[in-house]
């Protein structure tokens, strides 16, 4: 039985993957990647950004703050999953393919949450600097997204996983049609 997909997954998947890697490369090779740093190039949005979310810059990587790497290595374990994803469903065509994408998504969201909520619970004190017109476009919306689009790939891939799972309960109790 091939695997059930949705193009909109499996592009979020994609396109989100150089976008995570080229963040936590950034995060893994601070200071260098940094203003300033002899890779910055690399990494040149980030001069403005690292000014925006402390967490990003040198505040965070002279208190010795573990939170960014942290983040960022998880973010690369979320990677790896959606593209475990990508291959399972599209490449082997393994059925519980959605399971893992449910995982991914799942630890997207639950990262995210925790993003925010440690800026809530420290009192905005990486974000907290910055005038409203800044702080909505260039930190909740685009952090935003990366709470709504693995909300909705949940909620997808939840309907998916119970349709399997109650077929499967049919055919196993003998009640198909």
């Amino acid at each position: 039985m091939p695997v059930k997909t949705h193009t909109w997954v499996s592009l979020w998947f994609l396109l989100t993957a150089p976008v995570i890697f080229w963040d936590a490369s950034y995060c893994f090779l601070r200071p260098r990647s940094m203003a300033g740093g002899d890779l910055h190039w690399i990494w040149s949005p980030y001069s403005l950004y690292q000014e925006i979310d402390y967490v990003y810059g040198v505040k965070a990587l002279q208190e010795g703050s573990g939170f960014t790497n942290a983040q960022s290595f998880m973010n690369i374990v979320e990677t790896l999953l959606n593209l475990a994803y990508l291959y399972t469903a599209h490449v082997s065509a393994w059925p519980p393919a959605p399971l893992i994408g449910f995982a991914a998504a799942t630890m997207t969201l639950s990262k995210t949450v925790l993003y925010w909520l440690q800026e809530y619970y420290c009192g905005g004190c990486s974000v907290g600097h910055n005038d409203a017109y800044t702080l909505v476009v260039y930190w909740i919306i685009p952090n935003g997204l990366w709470l709504v689009v693995p909300s909705l790939i949940l909620v997808q891939l939840w309907k998916d996983l119970a349709a399997s799972l109650y077929a499967a309960e049919k055919v196993n109790s003998g009640k198909t049609k």
